[in-house]
């Protein structure tokens, strides 16, 4: 009985320390992210990754890292690194946590990215799934904020692209910024991002 109190007691500590290292961990990588120094946070993330293989944050930020910096990128070379480093973590990702929204949005800004670079090129062959990718998690979450926000985006530069009206869209931005303030992410490090994006496109929506 002793042998078996001193394991549990051992094994609960190791737990405790491990979740300690964790936090810090992600404490420090978003740390590095917020000081602009993305490459150094996306290598913190993959070292997270590698130490917590059952988690899907760690995984989700390296991809949405590498994603972010791809959008105005002009060197081919270091883009197609990026995005394919961010298709990696993305896949590891929704292995761990299969139909979730938020890699889903993931998934389709990284496509988005792709056809930012070349929409001759890209635009033919991944707007449908961008397209896919937000109606299946506008279905799965739709009262997720970054999900009605992006689907929102999204249809809004497809309907710029192809010289239709942008105004239809508005109420969907509204709605997002209306669960923005509602909205409570299930940890500290669970996604919260986009209300600051939201606020801006509301300025100069339909104009």
């Amino acid at each position: 009985m002793k042998n078996i109190i001193i394991i549990a007691t051992l094994f609960i500590t190791a737990t405790g320390f491990a979740q300690d290292q964790y936090i810090k961990g992600m404490q420090k990588a978003f740390q590095l992210w917020g000081e602009g120094k993305s490459a150094e946070a996306s290598n913190m993330f993959e070292r997270i990754a590698n130490a917590e293989m059952d988690n899907w944050l760690p995984y989700y930020y390296v991809a949405q890292i590498n994603t972010i910096v791809s959008f105005g990128e002009k060197d081919k070379e270091k883009l197609t690194q990026q995005l394919e480093k961010a298709q990696e973590y993305i896949d590891l990702a929704k292995n761990i946590s299969p139909d979730n929204p938020e890699i889903l949005v993931q998934q389709a800004m990284t496509f988005t990215a792709w056809i930012a670079f070349d929409g001759a090129t890209y635009g033919m062959t991944l707007s449908g799934k961008v397209a896919a990718l937000y109606a299946k998690a506008a279905e799965l979450a739709p009262d997720n904020p970054r999900v009605v926000f992006s689907k929102a985006e999204w249809d809004m530069g497809s309907a710029a692209y192809f010289g239709q009206d942008t105004a239809p869209y508005c109420k969907d931005v509204e709605r997002a910024l209306e669960l923005f303030d509602t909205f409570k992410p299930e940890s500290d490090f669970h996604p919260n991002w986009g209300k600051d994006r939201a606020e801006m496109t509301i300025q100069n929506c339909g104009k």
